[in-house]
């Protein structure tokens, strides 16, 4: 019996309807099932040769397993996993598994609510309002987040952690090396305190986080530990070359740990020096200069370009000409390198472009987080962005420098402004 009713429900003020939403949530899920499917396809294509004794194929789809929400930055999508049989492994062979890289078979959070987390934790948001933010962000509906879960999260994060701090270097080798020290805008203290970076280019022209940690920017003895510390945990081939900004207490601890690597002072930190001692009407055309010396096509027009400058300046604005001057050399290392890598190796931007994002996604706050838990944040950050970190250019060199090839190509090698 079909009861009826005047009683129109009215939506609740906390509620929102986005049609919108809903469509891309739609959409999404299709998308998902269509490549998951494909997935698989392609699998089975490839496990094709494989047969049972009685030449039934061995590997077949058996089914879908049962639905579950997996949390996007649109909100909770449904989803079934494939599922796929060996009937091979009943007769005792090896079994073959079928496991989806899109969707993984435990996964219930994308790569970029594992990014969100840390920065909620960054802009102030305690343990305790995650609930409250996260449906805010994916709706009332989200699942998985709670506050307990969150807990458990950031325990996982500090195995992980902990894990990569102990992690055996012995096999790693690292050509290039960029070091900086990085002040963030989140809720650290001692304010004098910053993070400690290292991102190291490997054989194969990858990008990778060397070493992080909590330290003194101008102090040799915070560099020193860090150092000491990969070198102990079995890195023990120095890098061809490191970048990075003169004034980091890097550069000695580098001395003591890997005499043999070479010196490059970081052409953007160079340029803002020397800009901070010239007037502001100046500052145009010494940029436009500056810019002759770090772009020029080898080393001897840059050396001519250095002597220019001086020429130009040293009357009347001598702090300037002395701040590019004494560190001549330093600074026009990367011209015993190809040219192929100067773009990589004259700035320390690959590690100022990772901490851009993550800057801009932390702000100051009342309190202060503990180290700790700065740190891990940061940490879970960087990660998550070197999963996007592109290769150098020119990666069929590196075997010439690792060599000990010198290379001094009379060829011009462009780039960006600093």
């Amino acid at each position: 019996m079909t009861s009826h009713t005047t009683v129109v429900p009215l939506r609740q003020p906390d509620e929102i309807e986005d049609p919108l939403t809903a469509v891309l949530r739609s959409g999404a899920r299709r998308l998902l099932v269509q490549a998951v499917e494909a997935e698989a396809e392609a699998f089975l294509a490839e496990m094709k040769g494989e047969r049972l004794p009685d030449g039934r194929e061995r590997v077949v789809r058996h089914g879908q397993g049962p639905e579950r929400l997996v949390q996007t930055g649109i909100g909770p999508v449904a989803i079934r996993r494939v599922k796929v049989r060996d009937r091979g492994a009943e007769e005792g062979s090896e079994r073959i598994r079928f496991t989806s890289a899109l969707l993984p078979r435990w996964a219930r959070r994308t790569w970029s609510l594992d990014a969100l987390l840390p920065i909620l934790y960054l802009r102030g948001v305690s343990m305790g309002d995650f609930q409250e933010a996260l449906a805010a962000l994916l709706g009332k509906e989200a699942p998985n987040l709670s506050p307990a879960v969150i807990a458990r999260l950031r325990e996982e994060w500090q195995a992980d952690h902990a894990r990569w701090q102990r992690r055996d270097l012995s096999a790693r080798r690292y050509v290039y090396l960029w070091a900086d020290g990085v002040y963030l805008q989140a809720r650290m203290e001692p304010q004098a305190e910053c993070m400690l970076v290292l991102i190291g280019a490997t054989p194969e022209g990858k990008k990778e986080l060397v070493g992080f940690q909590v330290g003194l920017r101008e102090s040799a003895q915070s560099w020193r530990e860090l150092l000491v510390d990969l070198k102990a945990r079995g890195l023990a081939m120095a890098p061809e070359l490191a970048t990075g900004d003169g004034a980091l207490g890097f550069w000695k601890a580098l001395e003591e740990v890997f005499p043999p690597t070479r010196h490059q002072r970081c052409w953007v930190h160079k340029t803002v020096n020397v800009m901070d001692k010239l007037p502001k009407s100046v500052q145009p055309a010494a940029k436009a200069d500056l810019r002759e010396i770090w772009q020029a096509p080898d080393r001897a027009t840059a050396e001519a370009a250095i002597t220019t400058f001086a020429a130009k300046y040293a009357a009347k604005y001598e702090k300037a000409v002395t701040c590019l001057t004494k560190d001549r050399e330093a600074l026009l290392t990367f011209h015993d390198f190809p040219a192929e890598h100067w773009d990589h190796l004259r700035t320390s931007n690959p590690i100022e472009s990772v901490f851009a994002t993550v800057r801009h996604r932390t702000v100051r706050t009342k309190g202060a987080l503990s180290q700790d838990t700065a740190r891990l944040m940061v940490f879970k950050l960087v990660m998550a962005a070197a999963k996007t970190w592109r290769r150098l250019k020119g990666e069929n060199q590196l075997p010439k420098v690792i060599g000990g090839v010198t290379l001094n190509r009379p060829k011009f090698a462009g780039g960006s402004s600093p």
